[in-house]
């Protein structure tokens, strides 16, 4: 159904039959943070949620876009963390940023590589072998990114891929509010209907961690929460759901709608993953040191 599209794993959990067997979700909440690890343990729980195995990890601010400076740096730190958790602790890196450059809601993995530090071809011994690309998208390169991807990897050699892009959320609320960084990879489009090779560990034959930030929800999704609201009876969410199937059934099933000022939303949070990716790779170095690297 349109209206269960989302690159969330955390989103498919809170659906009926989400959290069952082989799907463990665990919530912590610290202020106005909210972090969630979803872990997804057995094939028929990946099938059912439509999430590869793996670990998925959330962290949620209501305020993300607008935090103080000074906040925003903690948020790095915590995502600086997650992503030394996951990332092999030494060998060189290669870190992509995905999406269309040309526009703005997907440019997020575009913006962020520009942020990242890279120091590959440095060679110095107390900094990590960093190198960082977009490679744009299939319509403007003639390319698939996962083909892409995978040539660089075979001349590179990294020890690991850290993957950025922008993300799709089934809930509003989670706009610009919420990243999620994977152990398990990322499809390309799969957020918004169009799937393409996957780029994960079984194609690039090295871990390969995805991190992204949600910036577009469907038009059928903002016509079924609207619907839940106006609805008072019993089973007010399934018929919400299913007045959003038919009004969004045309073409504006295919509608994806994104916040009026997302040109400012996205500089300010590619500004702040690309200080958590300089974090977690540069660990000898501080939040204040590599803040200078961001432009």
């Amino acid at each position: 159904m349109t209206g269960y599209r989302t690159d969330l794993a955390m989103e498919r959990t809170i659906r009926p039959g989400g959290i069952g067997p082989g799907v463990q979700v665990d919530t912590q909440h610290q202020g106005d943070m909210e972090t969630t690890w979803v872990r997804i343990m057995t094939d028929d729980a990946a099938q059912r949620l439509g999430k590869a195995q793996g670990v998925y990890w959330t962290l949620t601010h209501p305020r993300l876009p607008s935090l103080l400076p000074e906040e925003r740096m903690a948020i790095a730190k915590e995502i600086s963390q997650m992503l030394r958790l996951l990332l092999p602790p030494q060998g060189d890196i290669l870190v992509l940023g995905l999406g269309n450059r040309h526009m703005t809601a997907d440019a997020l993995g575009d913006r962020v590589v520009s942020g990242v530090l890279v120091t590959r071809h440095l060679q110095e011994k107390n900094m990590r072998g960093v190198c960082a690309m977009a490679p744009g998208v299939l319509g403007i390169t003639g390319v698939e990114t996962a083909e892409l991807a995978l040539g660089m990897t075979e001349k590179i050699k990294p020890a690991a891929v850290l993957v950025i892009d922008a993300l799709a959320a089934m809930e509003m609320n989670h706009i610009c509010t919420t990243v999620q960084v994977t152990d398990t990879g990322i499809r390309p489009g799969s957020g918004v209907g169009n799937h393409r090779q996957g780029i994960d560990k079984e194609w690039l034959h090295v871990p390969v961690i995805a991190m992204g930030i949600p910036m577009v929800v469907y038009a059928s999704t903002i016509v079924r929460d609207a619907l839940r609201r106006i609805l008072s009876y019993d089973n007010s969410e399934e018929a919400a759901e299913r007045m959003a199937e038919e009004l969004a059934g045309n073409s504006a099933g295919d509608l994806v709608v994104t916040p009026r000022n997302i040109d400012e939303l996205v500089q300010g949070l590619a500004d702040m993953l690309a200080l958590a990716v300089n974090a977690a790779l540069q660990p000898d170095m501080s939040l204040e040191e590599l803040s200078h690297y961001l432009h």
